[in-house]
């Protein structure tokens, strides 16, 4: 059981939250699972809970409030967003336990280039020396969930001061190409996917060995 990889390139960010809301609404049991890979052009996205004074100064950049948990963050080109379009059930799955496989898939990606990065018990994420390099929000909806994570690779980080990250005031935020990591974002994306479905699959032949003892 293999979710099905797309590549989206460059895509607006309406159309694209509108697209996993169809077909999160629209999918039944049979429904193959999907992992699309994306770049969206500068957009601020506000969580259920966002704050409107996360956002510190008044700016050009399109803010779009959504659906899924957390406060604001930034999307731009030079990030890498994999958004998760899964029948948790199917994955015997539980929320906390999604979050967890999305971070170490970030983790082991920046492992294998020689950099230290670690979770957070209370701010979800991957933190590298205390910088935010990875974002993480899921919207659950009739046992399925969508949105995903942002992985910052090689972007203008100037909108990031404009905000309170994920609603903490001087979260420092940081990206591979600042950490040595030279490797194009096309390769980076298909790592993280890889690393996304191994660690779905894992989790899943866990899950059934145990229900196998």
């Amino acid at each position: 059981m293999i979710p099905h990889i797309r590549s989206l390139g460059l895509v607006e960010y309406q159309p694209t939250w509108g697209a996993m809301k169809k077909f999160t609404t629209e999918r039944d049991s049979h429904t193959v699972d999907e992992i699309w890979l994306v770049q969206h052009p500068p957009v601020y996205t506000q969580g259920l809970a966002g704050k409107p004074e996360h956002l510190l100064y008044n700016t050009v950049i399109p803010i779009v409030k959504i659906d899924r948990g957390g406060q604001i963050t930034y999307h731009g080109p030079g990030q890498i967003i994999a958004y998760l379009l899964l029948d948790l059930r199917r994955w015997k799955i539980n929320v906390r336990e999604l979050v967890r496989l999305m971070e170490q898939a970030v983790i082991d990606l920046l492992a294998e280039y020689g950099v230290d990065a670690q979770s957070r018990a209370d701010a979800p994420g991957v933190y590298v020396d205390g910088a935010k390099i990875a974002a993480l929000g899921l919207k659950i909806k009739n046992g399925c969930c969508y949105h995903g994570l942002s992985f910052n690779v090689d972007m203008d980080m100037t909108p990031f001061s404009h905000i309170n990250p994920c609603g903490h005031a001087g979260l420092r935020v940081t990206q591979t190409c600042e950490l040595g990591i030279t490797v194009p974002v096309n390769e980076l994306q298909a790592e993280l996917a890889q690393n996304l479905v191994h660690g779905l699959q894992r989790h899943l032949e866990k899950k059934q060995g145990n229900e196998h003892q």
